[in-house]
């Protein structure tokens, strides 16, 4: 009789112990969950080819088609403080014969919550220049048995500078991000004069659905940047570089690795500024066009370690 009772008993609860967790609003876990392994380690590279190189506004690739690509290692402190270093190369067409572009770069990037910052240094190096004197066989400006050009425009045979840089993006919604970013060189493109360059960008990222099932990404981006600059050494007379501003509006389509990107870029340089900042060897040697408003088609592939494992 007493094991009758006892038996009932232990049904019961039971059966309450059970009735109790399926009326608790949230899950009961009767053991913890498994542990997701953390890899701090990731690679991110790319490369692109684009109808013009334009930096702030002005050619790097005298109006022709740029190669460019690019490696960046990177290590993730946490989920939210990565550090990283990388670098990258693109073809250019300058003045003083340089080819391409090499650069070296590296920094960090805390992240909290919506907000996203990028703290770091670039150097732009230009190898394989050479100086361009105003007399041929040089004397003038450059050592003796350098080159001139028919314009009489000069250039120094190294125009490799480095920055500091801050970013900062602001992350509103799944559709509207914004930023703004600092770049400060004390010798911008070595004309012995500082560099200041401040911008403001916004982009709008269209619904993952806005082209069906068909995973095509696509959104509209601008930015809208001032560059700041200073008097340049003897070697270019001490010219006073003329500021100016900026701006490029595009639209972008995504697939897979693959971006497609179609923008408008100009600014309010003149044509007298501009020459005083290239040296546009295609120039008459008072005008130049390589800072005007003109249209960039760029197709760009990227991705990381992490993304194929």
């Amino acid at each position: 009789m007493k094991k009758t009772i006892l038996s009932v008993a232990a049904v019961l609860a039971v059966g309450v112990t059970s009735a109790s967790a399926a009326d608790l609003p949230a899950k009961v876990y009767t053991k913890a969950p498994p542990i997701v392994a953390f890899d701090p380690w990731d690679v991110a590279f790319g490369t692109s080819i684009a109808s013009e190189y334009v930096f702030r506004g002005i050619t790097q690739s005298n109006h022709q088609p740029s190669v460019a690509g690019y490696i960046e290692p990177r290590y993730n402190i946490n989920p939210n403080l990565q550090l990283y270093a990388g670098v990258a190369a693109a073809s250019i067409s300058f003045t003083n014969r340089a080819a391409v572009e090499i650069d070296g770069y590296a920094g960090i990037r805390p992240t909290f919550g919506p907000v996203a910052f990028d703290f770091g240094f670039w150097y732009y190096g230009y190898p394989g220049g050479q100086c361009i004197d105003t007399v041929q066989g040089g004397g003038a400006f450059c050592p003796l048995g350098s080159s001139s050009i028919a314009n009489l425009n000069v250039m120094k045979k190294d125009v490799s500078f480095y920055e500091f840089y801050g970013k900062m993006n602001y992350t509103f919604n799944d559709v509207f991000t914004a930023g703004a970013s600092v770049n400060y060189s004390p010798n911008f493109l070595n004309f012995g004069t500082e560099g200041t360059y401040a911008a403001a960008t916004a982009k709008i990222t269209m619904p993952s659905t806005f082209f069906g099932a068909s995973g095509i990404g696509s959104y509209i981006s601008g930015e809208y940047g001032r560059q700041w600059l200073g008097t340049t050494d003897a070697f270019y007379a001490f010219t006073k570089l003329p500021d100016y501003n900026t701006w490029n509006v595009g639209i972008g389509f995504s697939y897979k690795v693959f971006t497609l990107d179609l923008r408008y870029t100009d600014t309010d340089l003149s044509s007298a500024g501009c020459q005083a900042i290239t040296s546009d060897f295609t120039s008459n040697g008072l005008t130049s066009n390589w800072c005007g408003s003109r249209f960039v088609a760029k197709l760009s592939a990227d991705l990381s370690l992490a993304s194929v494992k």
